[in-house]
């Protein structure tokens, strides 16, 4: 009888254990895929929100940003998504206009960016500016300017994101707009017999300057910090540009179709903590929009410091993104 009642009491407890466990509410975050990777801060970010909300936090991954704004428009109000986190800026007036995403609702105070930022539907949680990441033991004099190296036929080859799905390359579209302007396809034109190709997202471009095909790779200031904390290279440097660098800043949004709402504004309010910004560094290697306990490393101290921020608002972008791609489309397609 002991014996029975002993197993029975087992059994309930591993119930309600089971139970509790698959009671616990799950928040969908839609992001980019280096974002929830191997090496990205995901990992870290999931643990240390777990461990203040008793939830389940299941990151869904898209390409890069541009497929994550393609994902949302094609699920429209059926989307699974209750925070998206890793579109940018550019982006914004875009994915506000698609009425998928939520008021935020938070005060923001003490921003650490290089911009006021206003939005009452968009969170920062990242930012940078973009920069040609080269090789200095191969390439030791790189361009000084954008159009040094979109002008010289000699000059450096150089992979690139495709703008219609990558945020870097949205980025570059635009930083080749401000500069040229109404030149910008022909400055494309010049540029192309030296575009190793476009890829689809950032990982992909990297992966393939790694490996030797192109001397330069469209990326970010910070990028050469991974190279010199974690592989201990200084080689990798970022090409500092007369004209000016584009700024980069990542954004997060909780969905008006969310079943977990509390949950979605407690997480919203988590990327603006020091657990959350403390692993933008190391783990985005991106620059945090907040000072936190932990003093940025050196390595990131001494990137370069663009003399010039480029930048179209989010709403010039959303006006001119069609045109300003079926320039570099006709320019590159021939």
């Amino acid at each position: 009888m002991l014996n029975r009642l002993v197993f029975a009491l087992t059994a309930f407890c591993l119930f309600a254990g089971t139970a509790a466990a698959q009671t616990k509410p799950i928040l969908m975050v839609y992001t980019y895929g280096s974002f929830a990777g191997k090496y990205g801060p995901g990992k870290a970010v999931k643990e240390r929100f777990e461990a203040k909300c008793n939830c389940e936090l299941n990151w869904i991954t898209a390409e890069d940003a541009g497929s994550l704004l393609g994902r949302l428009r094609l699920e429209g109000k059926d989307t699974k998504a209750d925070v998206v986190l890793g579109l940018d800026m550019n982006l914004a007036a875009e994915a506000k206009s698609s009425d998928l995403f939520a008021p935020h609702g938070l005060e923001l105070k003490n921003l650490s960016l290089p911009i006021t930022w206003a939005s009452d539907t968009f969170i920062p949680f990242d930012w940078g500016y973009l920069a040609f990441v080269y090789d200095s033991t191969k390439l030791p004099e790189p361009p000084k300017g954008l159009k040094e190296l979109v002008e010289n036929p000699n000059g450096p080859k150089i992979v690139l994101q495709d703008p219609r799905t990558s945020a870097p390359g949205l980025g570059f579209l635009l930083w080749m707009q401000k500069v040229y302007g109404d030149q910008s396809d022909k400055a494309w034109a010049q540029l192309k017999p030296r575009i190793v190709t476009f890829t689809k997202g950032w990982s992909e471009a990297y992966g393939l300057f790694l490996k030797g095909e192109a001397d330069m790779v469209m990326s970010y200031t910070t990028s050469p910090a991974y190279h010199v904390m974690i592989e201990k290279k200084n080689q990798y440097k970022a090409a500092p540009f007369a004209e000016g660098h584009y700024l980069h800043i990542e954004i997060a949004g909780m969905t008006q179709t969310t079943k977990q709402p509390e949950l979605a504004k407690a997480f919203m309010n988590f990327i603006l903590s020091d657990d959350f910004q403390s692993a933008m560094p190391e783990g985005n290697w991106m620059m945090p929009v907040k000072a936190t306990s932990k003093e940025l490393p050196q390595a990131f101290r001494d990137a370069i410091q663009p003399s010039t921020a480029l930048l179209f608002t989010p709403e010039e972008v959303q006006k001119n993104r069609r045109s300003f791609t079926d320039r570099w489309l006709n320019a590159t397609a021939q």
